[in-house]
């Protein structure tokens, strides 16, 4: 008779799932000279681990692309290439008021940034007359840098910091396409155009939810006015993202432990 297989009571039962195999972000880590501990996790997902780190009176927050293998796959390539990937978008835009101080690379998978003070955007915010104003520009500023920021759907990648102004974060699906090379071609440009233009529409969106009093009457036609692209993004995606939630939430009952972050949207 055939021994019965135990399951490891330190790894998730369905660990796969999971951008680190234990489903637990390291305890310590060290980066540019500093030795860093764990506070808290924020999120784990498939691609990434995030959480709060302390070295002294210094906060950080830790993003560690996807390590674990997939059903015995090892696709810890993926980890490693939106890692280089967010890390080159914060280097492009250290200068830009709104986007958190890079502290440095943690391994080939994981990179540290400082922490900033704040929460993420959310309905029940109260947001000063200045507060979309300079998101605009922000956006505008990275934008300028022939980027996009493609995830800006999202209000929790937006931070009201406790001084009260807008903070970018998490460029892991950003396009960054200066005009060089092959990026200089016109279908390259028009797609980045495109994923710019829907920045703008997202930004108007949330301006219209959280500040409708300071709409203009030209944003407000511009954000009821979905173009073809935006309308095909949801009709792919929407029934993807239903399926893939309601799967995860029966994957997750049956869990032998709780798995910090994973409940993070």
């Amino acid at each position: 008779m055939a021994a019965r297989v135990r399951h490891n009571p330190l790894r998730p039962r369905h660990a796969w799932l999971y951008a680190l195999a234990d489903g637990r972000l390291p305890e310590a880590v060290r980066c540019a000279g500093r030795a860093f501990t764990l506070v808290k996790t924020f999120k784990h997902d498939f691609f990434a681990a995030t959480g709060l780190y302390r070295s002294g009176d210094c906060l950080g927050v830790l993003k560690v692309g996807r390590r674990n293998h997939l059903l015995s796959i090892p696709v810890d390539w993926i980890g490693r290439l939106l890692t280089r990937r967010e890390v080159a978008a914060y280097e492009k835009l250290q200068d830009l008021p709104g986007i958190p101080r890079l502290i440095g690379t943690v391994g080939r998978n994981g990179f540290l940034h400082a922490f900033v003070p704040g929460h993420p955007l959310s309905r029940s915010d109260t947001l000063s007359d200045t507060f979309f104003d300079e998101l605009a520009d922000l956006l505008a500023a990275v934008h300028g840098r022939h980027m996009a920021y493609v995830d800006l759907n999202k209000p929790q990648n937006i931070l009201l910091g406790d001084d009260g102004r807008p903070y970018l974060i998490d460029f892991q699906i950003s396009l960054d396409l200066p005009p060089t090379g092959w990026r200089r071609l016109p279908p390259v440009r028009w797609l980045l155009g495109r994923f710019q233009h829907a920045d703008r529409y997202h930004f108007l969106k949330h301006k219209r939810k959280l500040r409708p009093d300071q709409l203009t009457e030209s944003e407000r036609r511009e954000v009821e006015q979905l173009s073809i692209w935006i309308r095909i993004h949801r009709v792919v995606t929407r029934p993807i993202t239903q399926l893939r939630r309601r799967t995860l939430k029966r994957l997750a009952r049956s869990e032998q432990r709780e798995v910090a972050g994973s409940s993070a949207k």
